[in-house]
């Protein structure tokens, strides 16, 4: 992950912008506390936040001319900001004032080192921070107004070979003879490697494995810090150089060397951190596999034929034509051709959606069974998938609050250990007088101690829990929307789209003299034409039952009554109460109190009347906003976890009741307005309770963020989702209680690993300055430490929604 670069916000006139830089070269808390001190000293910043798993820095600063500043420092302090060189193809340029246009606006982007635009080659070669999306340098030449593409080169770099397994695998090779003889005394036996031979395989262990931990030490000294590396580099020196000032005055004697313990301990650590890194990409796996979503080509057609493009060659508006079997490559409408198609790993539905002309499908999905042609709304970073992984990404790169405890410890952390250390080898001195038993129990302090651990206990958790719940659907802005969510005990909910469907269907329709088909369908023929909502539910309501629908006639509005028509030469009218009214139609009492009911349950009627002399009521229609068929069970979920719900509506209190009731929710606050909405949210949090808002609309948005979590349904507006800290990819209010019990798991997995992070070291110090711990035990638990720690929160990728409630 050191070679990725996040979402880079833009800035706007009197506002800070956020960058992220990735760094290499950390390998403990210790380490995060310094780059985070280095990049606050730089002018301009004003947070930052380093991440150990991620190996990146989030940084916001007062403008973007902070970021060369903050690379430098980093540098400074010891680490690598590395960086990346590409090769751009550009079309279109004609002249100098061309290459200097593509050139300044590629130099706008944020990560540029240096951009050199050449116009006989029509190609720019850019020096800028590994990760520095490719997107956004094609869009940078795109906005100049040229045309840019990818090689092939660039979009699939060749594989490298795994370097530090060599390295664990060379340095078992050269301490796997030194440690023989430990072993054969362990069985009985007595086996004895020449001195020049120990001397010469532990020297190479030393000075050419260990060559890194003294390069990293040596940089900590120089920056007044302390670090890991620097506890391995003076241990396994101390040991090993024990052994060489034995060798030099007692040439014979090979009772009193430990060549093996220092060549042991590198060993292990360095396999520990391998299997660190390791563990570390597999919390990651979520990125990778939304990166996998995007296809590299895109099948465009122009004048009726079809061309295979680069997809940075596609543009928004551009048809583009997918077969069945074949990932979606933009986001887009379709215009022509019918499919289902697979959007599991967007949105977390498990199903395929069934797609036709003018809906709208999202780029990464699968078209599984038909020819779809879809027009281009969005390409490169402006793509839902795009937006998803810079959410995700921005989540795993944030510190949750209970952090800071662990940067408390670990600004002191080695300066403890190094004093410890001192007092150990002191104490050892005075007691038995034997400067070997003194040093070997000083360096079992130096390894046992484990800054990694605690560095990692809280990041890789919160990587795990963040990519398993983007998995399911399930986007969590950051880390503190993560951390606060386990304490949620009360959930208000917003109803228009959250709770029900957001579009108003017939849920009741009676008659009087007529059949009921019969009534429907003159009902549907006078609303046809119709693009009013009501008029649809009618339709609906005809097409689903599978009625023929007549043509009407003379269909003409009565304005703030209804609409009225002829059909099968017979006048009707689909009208109000006040239409009644004022012509003066009775009402039979029966099918009135139907009516009457109807309204007081929230729903919106309508009358078919059949115009005469005099002129009769043949049907009564009522409207309502249908709940969504999970909601019961949601609010059932919510309960059984022993959360509160709240129902928090704009609409009529008779409409709020009758969703109340029917879903169990035992408070309801109705006929609200936006900022009612948000003084609610605040007086149940100031009660003491946890508050959680869940909305859909722009006036959900001073609620949502009034909130301790917001929770947004991605099927609403963008407004919304800015507002909250979660956003559910599909319009289910089931993923509520799953985003409450994947932060509910993620928190006890920060917690777990924390305690067992302080635990390896309160427990393991002590013992090792007791001289209870030899170096080798020593390094081989420091090892386990930090690699028990990172599978402990992997265990969060076996986590899944409770289906059992769907």
């Amino acid at each position: 992950m050191a070679t990725e670069l996040l979402n880079i916000n833009g800035a706007t006139p009197g506002a800070t912008t956020t960058f992220e830089l990735p760094i290499e070269g950390m390998t403990c808390a210790s380490c995060v506390a310094r780059v985070e001190k280095a990049i606050a000293r730089v002018p301009g910043v004003t947070r930052t936040s380093v991440n150990l798993a991620t190996e990146k820095a989030s940084i916001e600063a007062e403008s973007l001319q902070a970021q060369a500043a903050v690379a430098d420092a980093v540098r400074a302090a010891g680490y690598e900001v590395p960086e990346q060189e590409v090769v751009l193809s550009i079309n279109g340029m004609t002249c100098a004032s061309c290459v200097a246009r593509v050139e300044k606006s590629l130099n706008k982007v944020v990560g540029m080192s240096s951009a050199s635009v050449n116009l006989a080659t029509e190609q720019a070669t850019i020096k800028a921070l590994a990760g520095v999306p490719l997107d956004a340098l094609v869009g940078a030449v795109q906005k100049a107004g040229y045309d840019a593409t990818i090689p092939a080169t660039e979009i699939e770099p060749s594989p490298k070979r795994d370097l530090a397994a060599l390295k664990v695998a060379g340095a078992a090779i050269f301490s796997a003879p030194l440690v023989v003889p430990m072993v054969a005394q362990w069985l009985g036996g007595h086996v004895m490697l020449p001195v020049w031979l120990s001397l010469a395989l532990s020297s190479v262990v030393q000075f050419g494995f260990d060559l890194r931990f003294y390069k990293s030490a040596y940089k900590a000294v120089l920056a007044k810090a302390g670090n890991m590396d620097l506890l391995v580099a003076l241990g396994t020196s101390a040991a090993y150089g024990l052994s060489v000032y034995e060798v030099i005055t007692h040439p014979g004697d090979m009772g009193h060397l430990y060549f093996e313990a220092s060549a042991v301990v590198i060993t292990l650590v360095q396999f520990g951190k391998w299997l660190e890194a390791k563990a570390k990409r597999q919390t990651t796996e979520a990125i990778r596999a939304l990166n996998a979503l995007r296809p590299d080509r895109a099948r465009v057609r122009m004048d009726g034929t079809e061309h295979e493009l680069p997809l940075t060659a596609v543009r928004i508006g551009t048809q583009v034509v997918v077969r069945p079997g074949e990932r979606v490559p933009v986001d887009g409408k379709i215009l022509e051709g019918s499919s289902s198609v697979d959007e599991s790993l967007i949105t977390g539905e498990s199903l395929p959606v069934a797609k036709q002309p003018g809906d709208k499908v999202t780029g990464g999905a699968i078209n599984v069974d038909g020819l779809l042609v879809i027009e281009t709304t969005a390409v490169g970073a402006e793509t839902t998938l795009s937006r998803i992984i810079r959410l995700v990404e921005s989540a795993q790169a944030e510190k949750a609050p209970i952090q800071r405890l662990v940067d408390k410890v670990s600004a002191v952390f080695v300066p403890t250990i190094l004093a410890i250390a001192c007092v150990t080898f002191v104490g050892w001195m005075l007691y038995s007088g034997n400067v070997e038993t003194a040093i070997l129990n000083a360096v079992a302090v130096l390894v046992i101690a484990c800054p990694c651990a605690l560095g990692l206990a809280t990041p890789t958790a919160i990587m795990a829990g963040t990519g398993v719940a983007a998995r399911h659907g399930i986007l969590i802005k950051d880390a503190e929307a993560l951390e606060i969510a386990h304490r949620i005990n009360t959930v208000t909910f917003d109803k228009t789209g959250t709770l029900t469907v957001g579009r108003p269907a017939l849920v009741e329709f009676h008659t009087l003299g007529l059949a009921r088909d019969e009534a429907l369908a003159i009902a549907a023929a006078i609303q046809q034409g119709s693009e009013h909502p009501l008029a649809h539910a009618v339709t609906q309501a005809a097409h689903a039952d599978g009625i023929v629908v007549p043509r009407a006639s003379d269909v003409r509005a009565i304005a703030g009554r209804g609409v009225q028509a002829v059909v099968d030469a017979r006048p009707y009218a689909i009208a109000n109460a006040r239409f009644l009214q004022e012509s003066g139609v009775k009402v039979p009492a029966a099918i009135l109190l139907k009516g009457n009911a109807a309204q007081a349950g929230g729903r919106t009627v309508s009358w078919l009347v059949e115009l005469g002399n005099p002129s009769m009521v043949v049907a009564l229609l009522a409207f309502g906003d249908t709940v969504k068929d999970t909601a019961a069970a949601a609010v059932d979920q919510l309960h059984a976890m022993r959360i509160r719900t709240v129902l928090l509506t704009g609409d009529n209190k008779g409409a709020a009741r009758a969703v109340a009731e029917r879903l169990g929710i035992g408070a309801v606050n109705a006929e609200v307005l936006p900022e009612d909405k948000a003084r609610v949210v605040s007086e149940l949090r100031a009660s003491g309770r946890t508050v959680a808002m869940v909305g859909d609309g722009i006036n959900d948005a001073p609620a949502l963020a009034a909130a301790d979590v917001g929770i947004a349904m991605a099927t609403g507006t963008d407004v919304a989702m800015h507002a909250a800290g979660i956003t559910l990819m599909r319009g289910d209010p089931a993923l509520i209680a799953d985003a409450i019990d994947i932060s509910r798991r993620t928190y006890r997995k920060i917690q777990q690993n924390l305690f067992w992070a302080f635990v390896y070291n309160v427990v393991g110090v002590p013992l090792a300055a007791l001289g209870l711990l030899n170096p080798v035990v020593a390094g081989a638990a420091m090892a386990f430490s930090s690699v028990s720690v990172v599978s402990n929160a992997l265990t969060l990728r076996l986590w899944s929604p409770d289906r059992k409630r769907r």
